[in-house]
């Protein structure tokens, strides 16, 4: 397999997408998610079902999804099949136009996914465009705190699972690809805030919602000659986007971690509260709702388990 990756946004046309099935693992009570930091208890057979209509929502859109699982060595299988966060792949590695860059997990956890995958990737991606040694430097850098604003700007969190040395390590991949605004901001550290799209996501070019209280926040943004201060929302405007910011939220992950599978349409859970999506720049949208009820109990949505590798 070769993929020529090329991502310049959260929102064009999306044409392929790796992912990974759900673990077989049974979490089978509230004490037992605790501990493992997911919100509820979770039934294999119930996810794997969830994961198959997302993939077939996808599918009928036209989008290639690759199940990279199906790919490891037989004797990786195994242990593989038993990492419960494996479905969440959007924290592996991040398309910066036609760089990918690898990320480093930020709980230990995490750590034999982000090593399986990442060994897939390097025969996937051009040899230029794709290092195993791009994260040797970064400590927690996971891309669910990353939105690919524009072919110039970046928005990134350094909050509980990224950390604002391993963004300064990567501010100079972003320059040589061309991109000349990141933009920082330190959420709180909490698991309802554990990444920026549980806070916020791109819905459509021109759209940004976002939860009401990041507007009290300011941004460190950078540049490659210097950095300077703004609130969030200048940052936000002067990149094009309008914001909707929002208190209408009752599950942070199904509310907002939604995905843009083209301009004009999105793929959401059912569980989305309504208002969320009821902007008038969305009334026109195709809404694709799909149940990953489950899935969603592990803690993280339908963003979260979508890695995109190639928008046009």
């Amino acid at each position: 397999m070769l993929i020529h990756p090329f991502c310049c946004n959260e929102y064009d046309e999306l044409k392929k997408v790796i992912m990974c099935s759900p673990s077989k693992t049974r979490i089978p009570t509230q004490a037992a998610a605790d501990d493992v930091q997911w919100e509820k208890p979770v039934n294999p057979d119930k996810t794997t079902a969830a994961f198959q209509e997302m993939t077939e929502a996808m599918t009928r859109e036209g989008v290639e999804v690759i199940d990279y699982s199906g790919h490891l060595p037989e004797p990786d299988q195994a242990f593989h099949a038993r990492l419960i966060n494996r479905v969440f792949v959007r924290d592996l590695a991040c398309a910066f136009g036609t760089l990918v860059v690898p990320g480093e997990a930020g709980i230990s956890m995490r750590r034999p996914e982000y090593l399986y995958a990442h060994k897939l990737f390097e025969n996937w991606f051009p040899e230029d465009r794709f290092s195993l040694q791009a994260n040797n430097e970064t400590n927690a850098l996971e891309f669910g705190d990353v939105l690919v604003l524009s072919k110039e700007a970046v928005f990134i969190n350094t909050g509980l699972r990224t950390s604002f040395e391993s963004v300064l390590k990567l501010l100079p991949l972003l320059w040589q690809e061309g991109f000349s605004e990141v933009g920082v901001i330190d959420l709180p550290r909490r698991g309802d805030t554990m990444h920026m799209d549980m806070n916020c996501n791109v819905a459509a070019p021109d759209l940004l919602i976002a939860k009401s209280y990041m507007k009290y926040f300011p941004v460190q943004v950078f540049t490659a000659k210097e950095s300077t201060y703004m609130m969030m929302d200048d940052f936000i405007t002067r990149h094009g986007y309008d914001i909707f910011w929002t208190d209408e939220i009752h599950h942070t992950v199904a509310d907002i971690n939604f995905l843009n599978v083209n301009p004009e349409t999105l793929l959401v859970s059912t569980k989305a509260h309504k208002k969320v999506l009821h902007h008038e720049k969305l009334r026109k949208k195709n809404i694709i709702s799909v149940d990953v009820d489950e899935l969603e109990n592990g803690g993280g949505g339908i963003r979260c388990m979508t890695l995109p590798v190639e928008r046009r």
